[in-house]
């Protein structure tokens, strides 16, 4: 008795099929996503302050950076997202927005506070590619005073990014590589965030409140938190009445454009005083 031969099942049709029913979906997610970049854009305007213009042609520098960072360590994103670029030039102290599409488009900057070198226990920020993960839970500002008066994570309620234990050179001493917690967050509206824009950090980066509210609603760094939100339950740290943007992201670069001199769009504007 002969095997029964049956024809080979022709999967190719249905594979163009399948493809060409999830290709409106993709393209409607990207058109969304694409949308929402513009929405941060004008919420970036109107909200953050203070805030920085850099010109077209730095922009697309930061851009490029980011790019080459992402490059560097390895990592392909999926598709378009949100990144926040930190440039720790003592010289820049910078916070840059983008959409990482090709290429990448410009959201906003403002000036932020990295690590002061000279001083005991305080770190040079380190640079690369850090990914905001659960591995490394985030945490929200008591709103406590330390011991010197100081609100160090700003007014109660402020979220605290956190990136975990890194490598970074101590800012003292033999200036040897040591490890220190990595955390983005704002800082004390009446004593410290009138000097953003100039090196005050012990190693971690500061960023005015107005930014650190907009990151936070809008979830642009939250693709792994909004993951979990999903599939198992909502992380206590996401805020509730939030609007999370497609195309959230999960990558902090950081670099180093070690300039000769301050160029003017880095001079940023102070706050009122007083103004958290």
């Amino acid at each position: 008795m002969f095997p029964l031969r049956l024809p080979p099942i022709r999967q190719r049709p249905l594979r163009r099929i399948a493809l060409a029913g999830l290709l409106p979906l993709a393209a409607g997610f990207a058109a969304q996503a694409q949308s929402s970049a513009q929405d941060v854009a004008r919420a970036f305007s109107q909200q953050v302050s203070p805030v920085l213009a850099p010109p077209v042609e730095e922009q697309e520098r930061y851009g490029e950076l980011a790019q080459d960072a992402l490059r560097a360590a390895g990592i392909t994103p999926l598709g378009p997202q949100f990144v926040l670029v930190v440039d720790r030039d003592t010289k820049i102290q910078a916070a840059l927005l983008y959409w990482l599409s090709r290429p990448p488009v410009f959201l906003g900057a403002a000036p932020v506070s990295t690590g002061r070198v000279g001083q005991f226990d305080h770190f040079e920020t380190p640079i690369g590619v850090f990914a905001h993960t659960l591995d490394n839970p985030d945490y929200r500002a008591e709103g406590t005073r330390n011991a010197n008066g100081i609100l160090g994570y700003g007014v109660k309620g402020m979220r605290v990014y956190d990136f975990g234990w890194q490598t970074a050179h101590k800012g003292w001493g033999d200036r040897a590589p040591a490890t220190m917690r990595l955390q983005m967050h704002a800082t004390d509206p009446y004593r410290l965030e009138q000097r953003l824009g100039t090196a005050q950090s012990k190693g971690c980066i500061r960023i005015p409140a107005t930014l650190n509210r907009l990151i936070d609603r809008l979830g642009l760094l939250d693709a792994d938190y909004e993951l979990a939100a999903a599939l198992v339950g909502t992380p206590w740290v996401l805020l509730r009445d939030r609007t999370p943007m497609p195309g959230a992201g999960r990558y902090l670069i950081i670099v180093d454009t070690a300039r000769a001199a301050r160029p003017s769009w880095a001079a940023g504007a102070q706050p009122d005083k007083g103004k958290p």
